[in-house]
């Protein structure tokens, strides 16, 4: 496994069901405010909002993206509301902080959320400090993964090089463009996604860092 990532200098993390479990559910609280905002925005019953927010992911890429181009709503109030939730279902975890740690090179997070979103997940799970730059969606001129022009805005300002990197998803579908930019593609999920631009699969993101420093 070790051979598979001795090129790689920046090693580039998703953040939502990657750096912490599904199982602790923390999107949900999302999911539920994206639907109360699109009822209110749109003034719709809550079955069609939630319709929407499902049909705009799919189309656009993240409902955000959907309500710009089908609306052209003012994504900062939407990501202000959207992200406003507890955070305290979240768990510190030393061990992934120690194997993070341990990653030779830059360390970054790239999410489809904001960027003070991603500082509150952090510092949730005890990994602040741990990254040298935090990404979020209005890096990308709020485009969103999966789409390239996401992702070139993103790493340019970076200055990432996708031939000495790797990205760990939970969306597989976000990890096409990164493959065909030459990083290396670790996607962390449940269950495995079998498409040609997915070069690993974890259920473990810590056992699967540690097979990479250790």
């Amino acid at each position: 496994m070790k051979d598979g990532f001795d090129h790689v200098d920046t090693w580039v993390f998703d953040l939502d069901n990657t750096l912490y479990p599904p199982a602790m559910r923390l999107f949900d609280q999302i999911e539920a405010r994206m639907v109360a905002y699109v009822m209110d925005v749109l003034n719709v019953d809550r079955a069609k909002a939630d319709r929407l927010r499902r049909d705009y992911w799919h189309a656009h890429g993240t409902t955000l993206a959907g309500l710009m181009a089908e609306h052209d709503i003012d994504p900062e109030p939407f990501m202000v509301d959207v992200h406003d939730i507890d955070f305290t279902v979240l768990r510190p975890d030393t061990v992934l902080r120690g194997q993070i740690s341990k990653l030779p090179g830059r360390k970054i997070v790239y999410t489809n959320g904001s960027a003070p979103y991603a500082e509150n997940v952090l510092r949730a799970r005890g990994l602040s400090g741990l990254f040298d730059a935090v990404y979020g969606v209005e890096h990308a001129q709020y485009r969103p993964k999966p789409e390239a022009a996401a992702f070139e805005r993103v790493f340019g300002l970076d200055g990432l090089d996708g031939t000495t990197a790797a990205m760990f998803e939970d969306e597989g579908r976000n990890l096409k463009v990164p493959h065909a930019m030459g990083l290396r593609t670790v996607h962390v999920a449940p269950q495995p996604d079998p498409m040609p631009y997915i070069d690993h699969h974890t259920k473990d993101l810590s056992g699967f860092l540690a097979q990479v420093v250790d």
